[in-house]
């Protein structure tokens, strides 16, 4: 697969919206500011095709990006408090739309930020795919950020804080060193091949 030939596709604000299911779907979930934008962005080996910000909460509706064998989707960040009720519902009912559509969803990359133990909104997403049996891996963000101590420790953490469910892959990853983006490809060719 050439990585480097990817377009924007379109952009959905309602369940309704979503495009035509012609292509193996591989999903960007995670809370907002985690680092999923920045993660496409790495694998795609280009510095601005999905947009990224400081401000959390950007991303409100799903990002569709489409390359040649498959289509990337990046979700709506969650647990962003700044958000009306009305906008939080929007999401959860976009999200929850897409999840609940008939799709060709491969995989779901769930993001969570390294440095933090995962979040209550995190545990409950890992549990939501593991229940509708929804294929995932964790990926941990922003891996750079980290001393060789506080990363083993953390990666203890994470490991502890899903020892209820069995197999849980995860992945170290940083947009800033590219560390695990070459392993991260290699999973969504293996997923999305026919």
């Amino acid at each position: 697969m050439n990585w480097k030939i990817a377009d924007f596709e379109l952009t959905a604000a309602l369940a309704e919206q979503l495009p035509f299911d012609d292509l193996p779907e591989v999903a960007f979930s995670g809370r907002s500011n985690v680092g999923k934008s920045s993660l496409i962005n790495r694998l795609l080996e280009r510095k601005g095709l999905a947009r990224t910000s400081a401000t959390p909460g950007k991303t409100a509706s799903i990002n569709f990006y489409r390359l040649d064998g498959m289509r990337m989707v990046d979700l709506p960040g969650y647990g962003y408090a700044k958000v009306s009720d009305a906008e939080r519902k929007r999401w959860n009912a976009l999200i929850q739309g897409y999840f609940d559509a008939d799709r060709d969803l491969r995989l779901v990359l769930q993001l969570v930020d390294m440095r933090h133990p995962p979040s209550k909104e995190d545990r409950q997403m890992i549990h939501y795919f593991v229940e509708a049996g929804i294929p995932f891996i964790v990926v941990m963000t922003k891996a750079d950020k980290l001393n060789k101590t506080e990363r083993a420790a953390r990666e203890a953490a994470m490991k502890e804080a899903f020892a209820d469910l069995e197999g849980i892959l995860t992945v170290p990853f940083s947009a800033v060193t590219g560390e695990g983006a070459a392993e991260l490809r290699e999973i969504l060719e293996s997923v999305t091949e026919e």
